[in-house]
């Protein structure tokens, strides 16, 4: 019974955010299946993840700048961005800027509940690591992919350079905090607490701000309008 209570503890809180970011499509949500296709990638990436990792772990050595930002964060983030650039990027389903945010955080989360899964199953962790798991890692994901998922949004709308320049903050940025956050977590074993809860702050805002802002990019919010107006 406690093995079951702890791996639903490490379900919980990724379909929990999945779900919270699906309803805040204003506009035109994705459909379901499509979105539960992208989670479940989320999940096959760990195995190609855990190789290059694993590799990259004996021809690198223990540099925390290499740990946190080469070795952690940019496999974990470039994989993510890889599969979504090339199996949702040019699909019909992503007709508006908010899509891009749905499909990375549902890959993000299907990653990062996977990865929960993993820890709580090997570790034997206990409901309350659980309850931090769910606070820390499992909502950085969420947020890395909000990120990558707003400005993937900008340039699927944007032509020229500005959209080559939005795909490449669509990588780096996420990349860039991901390794932030692991460095802090890894380098400041005393003190996190108190540069993590800033920084974990700072994203969430950032990342509500951008859930706003591609909403109000929405094409479909003129027919919405429109609706309101005739009825």
């Amino acid at each position: 019974m406690l093995v079951f209570s702890i791996i639903a503890s490490a379900l919980a809180p990724g379909l929990a955010l999945l779900t919270y970011f699906y309803l805040k499509d204003r506009y035109e949500q994705e459909p379901l299946m499509m979105v539960i296709k992208v989670f479940l990638l989320g999940f096959l990436i760990v195995i190609p993840v855990l190789i290059f990792q694993r590799g990259l772990d004996i021809g690198l050595g223990e540099n925390p700048y290499i740990q946190s930002f080469v070795i952690a964060s940019f496999v974990e983030e470039f994989l993510k961005w890889f599969v979504l650039y090339h199996m949702i990027y040019n699909h019909t389903e992503f007709d508006e800027p908010y899509d891009g945010i749905v499909y990375a955080v549902a890959i993000s989360l299907g990653f990062a509940t996977i990865e929960n899964v993993m820890y709580a199953w090997y570790s034997h962790a206990s409901i309350g690591i659980m309850f931090i798991r769910a606070l820390l890692p499992v909502s950085g994901h969420a947020m890395f992919g909000v990120i990558m998922g707003y400005y993937m949004g900008r340039a699927r709308f944007s032509t020229g350079i500005k959209a080559k320049r939005y795909l490449v903050y669509s990588l780096v940025l996420p990349w860039f905090w991901h390794g932030v956050y692991d460095f802090i977590l890894s380098t400041m074993t005393q003190y996190w607490i108190w540069f993590i809860v800033p920084l974990m702050t700072f994203l969430w805002y950032g990342g509500m701000g951008k859930v706003y802002r591609a909403n109000n990019r929405s094409p479909f919010r003129f027919i919405k309008r429109e609706e309101k107006i005739n009825t």
